[in-house]
């Protein structure tokens, strides 16, 4: 099969920068009808070193210090933006104004007025905006959409969303961007709660109003003394006041009438990345795990009453889950979602239409996520715009 070459950069090269680059190494593998050919041209990161180092690891044609440098290149087509929140809104909105595809990680900048910008300059630029809500594209994910949207488990009731991880529980751990508000914004809202809102939208429609209650569970961290990638801790450094929130816990009601908890802790000890979902209605319940990414507990009938639930695993006919794997049972990964995510992104440009999660879903979560903060600070109901 011929395909179009299409040349991509990575700006931004910490552990997500280095998932977007392999999935764009790994997309053909798994989807060969793909009519684009992704072609790695340059990576950008302003750490001395780090651009040049992933270069010669991945087989970059040139890395540069200086993001702006993608913009004016000629030969790049399509960039990833895996650079810190704040960053967001400058580097999408110049890529897009430059005729750049772009595929950027949530939350897409510091809270919805910077969404807004990147996705104007995406409309403007008459290019495609991918959003990184990679839980979404799990195969379980998308046979429990098929399952709720079947009327399998009657119309939905209510809802539990959780998302408990420990990255920020040890007291040592560095006081980087991601607990500044200028930097990383409204802390586990932006960086977790962003991927519930998202699919607490897939799954069950649109929120219409929210009330929130946030917390800072341990307030002062240490300042690194040199460069951070992911969770570092440090000792000895200046202490610092940890700006924005820990934990978060929400009630959302949905425009079916459905009522939603949502709540999310980047300190909790004792889960390692305890992502999941229960939903539950008038005629059943379904439920995932993402540590069980391949499993579903789903309880249907008409019995309602003791009625029993069972484990089911996907297979080949849900989601993407043929192109890794060629029978039920097998798991998958973590990286896999991104190399959905990957190919969504590039279908997209291929063909003109948007696959997947797009910057207008990014947006969609940052107005909740900007409801739930103005509500924490209230302690009222807001009705998103």
């Amino acid at each position: 099969m011929k395909r179009e070459a299409l040349g991509v950069a990575v700006a931004g090269f910490g552990w997500m920068g280095r998932v977007h680059t392999q999935s764009y190494l790994r997309v053909l593998h798994h989807f060969p009808q793909l009519g684009v050919q992704p072609e790695l041209v340059t990576v950008a990161d302003e750490v001395p070193g780090r651009a040049a180092e992933a270069a010669d690891r991945y087989g970059f044609g040139a890395a540069t210090l200086d993001w702006r440098d993608l913009a004016t290149d000629p030969r790049i087509r399509a960039v990833s933006i895996a650079a810190p929140n704040f960053l967001h809104r400058e580097i999408g909105a110049a890529l897009a104004r430059a005729g750049k595809h772009i595929w950027i990680e949530k939350p897409v900048g510091l809270d919805a007025a910077d969404a807004r910008a990147v996705a104007d300059a995406v409309r403007a630029g008459g290019v495609q905006g991918a959003v990184g809500f990679n839980y979404r594209n799990a195969p379980a994910v998308t046979a429990a959409r098929d399952l709720i949207a079947g009327g399998e488990i009657g119309a939905v009731t209510h809802a539990r969303f959780r998302l408990f991880s420990d990255y920020a529980a040890h007291p040592e751990g560095a006081l980087t961007w991601r607990f500044e508000r200028a930097r990383g914004g409204s802390g586990v809202l932006a960086d977790l709660a962003a991927h519930g809102v998202d699919l607490v939208r897939h799954l069950l429609g649109d929120i219409e109003a929210v009330v929130a209650d946030t917390a800072v569970f341990v307030p002062r961290r240490a300042r690194p003394v040199g460069a951070t990638a992911g969770h570092t801790r440090a000792t000895g450094g200046e202490l610092g006041t940890v700006e924005n929130e820990d934990y978060v816990s929400s009630l959302l009601r949905l425009g079916s009438g459905a009522r939603v908890v949502l709540e999310a802790s980047r300190i909790a000890v004792g889960d390692q990345n305890n992502y999941g979902f229960e939903v539950r209605g008038t005629r059943g319940a379904v439920s995932w795990d993402f540590r069980r990414m391949g499993e579903l507990v789903v309880s249907k009938g008409d019995v309602y009453q003791d009625q029993p639930s069972m484990t089911i695993y996907v297979g080949p006919g849900d989601g993407e889950y043929a192109a890794f794997q060629p029978g039920a049972g097998i798991a998958m990964g973590y990286d896999d979602l991104k190399v959905i995510e990957a190919y969504h992104f590039l279908r997209s440009i291929a063909e003109g239409r948007p696959y997947g999660a797009t910057i207008d879903d990014a947006v969609r979560s940052a107005v909740a996520l900007d409801a739930m903060a103005r509500s924490a600070e209230s302690g009222s109901w807001v009705r998103l715009d």
